[in-house]
């Protein structure tokens, strides 16, 4: 008599990099023979793919943790990794006892075996891990985009980031693993590749290789020929972005010219207390140089307010260099205070209120920059990659748009649409950070 397989439901927090470290636990599940649930509440096994940046995104996996542990089946298992279980380890396995196995992503092993689904283990403590999530293969997308994982780990010391200390040094992925998978990918229906790691512009430097990231974008362009249309760059740290990179980006048919700069501040002094490279000044003359040769480029980048010891001169140094910048899209965070980190042991703790007030006044200067460049497009003809179509409206996005970070498109009157067709647009209106389009021409082959 034949057994229904197991079924397994996997929740993703945190950021891109997570979401392809999800793909492959989702493979790994597919080879130890479960299927896919409708949702956690149908699942033998959930599995909360955990977010550690700072304490609020901790928080947020831990309230996860717990309330699908009250929607799951009483005998499902529940199944914590990610970097919450990187960082902690057995000791959050003691903290939490609904949990049935806390599995980081080093050594070998199965996911499923960590529950006792594929093999007897014991349910508590710290499991071997599971499969080397780089070189797995990963589930047919769902999108016509994909995020590609590059390297895992950091080689810097950022004095407020605990990355490196549960992530390890980087590791790279040699450039024939990486363009295998997106061949496949690409065979698929990508038409987007989302290249992402700790420090995408490290990318083989472990290995000796100085220019390996020029040499992997050429080798994806090949892929132009198969169906693959794009190719984004995410997480740039600021001194690496520099020739023969910026080049090979900026003539790239492939490769869009949208730069998401690692910056963190603008202050020279305050950046140099953070163990970061730069100052506003050579920043700002590292994008005027790209709009020099592509005035078309697009800018983003996240930046972080109340590090300790930061002054009103360094917060107003951030803000004039906003104003200076013209950046498309930023982001701004508060500073959290991480065990292990250089920072956590600064004096100069910025009081919550004035953290409330500067960070008010960085989006109450960035905000109007950033409606000023979606509204200049509005009466210009842009391609979009139509990414889901949702009652009757086409989704979509231009190169200016990262995938789930930035601002979308709208199409209402795009017929026969279907995702992974690029299209031309007419801007016709913008709300907020999305962009009202009308069709001007049929579909763009691909």
């Amino acid at each position: 008599m034949s057994t229904a397989p197991r079924r397994f439901h996997v929740e993703t927090l945190g950021c891109p990099k997570n979401a392809v470290d999800s793909d492959k636990v989702v493979a790994s599940l597919l080879a130890d023979g479960l299927v896919a649930a409708a949702s956690a509440a149908d699942a033998d096994i959930v599995v909360v793919n955990t977010c550690a940046f700072i304490e609020a995104a901790r928080q947020e996996s831990i309230d996860t943790v717990l309330a699908l542990a009250d929607l799951k089946p009483a005998d499902a298992k529940l199944v914590v990794t990610g970097c919450l279980a990187e960082r902690y380890g057995s000791e959050l396995a003691d903290a939490l006892p609904e949990v049935d196995a806390v599995v980081g992503f080093a050594g070998e092993g199965s996911l499923a075996g960590a529950v006792g689904m594929v093999a007897p283990v014991t349910l508590r403590g710290r499991p071997t891990g599971v499969r080397d999530l780089l070189e797995l293969p990963r589930p047919a997308p769902s999108a016509p985009w994909a995020y590609v994982k590059i390297a895992e780990g950091c080689d810097r010391a950022c004095a407020f980031c605990a990355i490196p200390s549960f992530r390890g040094k980087q590791r790279s992925r040699t450039t024939e693993s990486i363009v295998a998978e997106a061949r496949v990918l690409v065979e698929q229906g990508v038409a987007e590749l989302v290249l992402v790691a700790q420090d995408l512009a490290w990318y083989g430097r472990d290995a000796g290789e100085v220019d390996a990231l020029t040499t992997l974008l050429r080798s994806l362009e090949h892929l132009a020929g198969d169906g693959l249309a794009r190719v984004r760059l995410l997480y740039l740290y600021p001194s690496e972005v520099r020739d023969p990179l910026v080049a090979t980006m900026l003539a790239s048919e492939v490769v869009v010219p949208y730069f998401d700069l690692s910056l963190q501040h603008a202050a020279p002094g305050l950046l140099r207390s953070m163990k970061r490279w730069g100052s506003g000044e050579r920043f700002v003359g590292l994008i005027e140089a790209i709009r020099a040769d592509r005035p078309d480029a697009t800018f983003r980048s996240s930046f972080i307010s109340g590090f300790p010891g930061e002054t009103e001169a360094d917060h107003e140094a951030l803000l004039e260099f906003l104003r200076i910048a013209q950046l498309d899209w930023a982001g701004f965070f508060a500073y959290s205070r991480e065990e292990g980190t250089a920072a956590a042991d600064l004096d100069g703790e910025i009081r919550v209120e004035t953290l409330r007030e500067r960070l008010a006044e960085l989006a109450a200067v960035q905000e109007p920059i950033t409606g000023a460049a979606r509204a200049a497009l509005v009466g210009s003809t842009i391609e979009v990659l139509v990414d889901e179509i949702v009652e009757e409206v086409a989704i979509g996005r231009s190169y200016r748009e990262a995938p789930e970070i930035d601002g979308i498109v709208r199409i209402a009157d795009l017929d026969d649409a279907r995702p992974g067709a690029i299209v031309r647009v007419v801007v016709t209106d913008v709300e907020g950070p999305d962009l009202d389009a009308a069709a001007v021409v049929a579909p763009v082959a691909r």
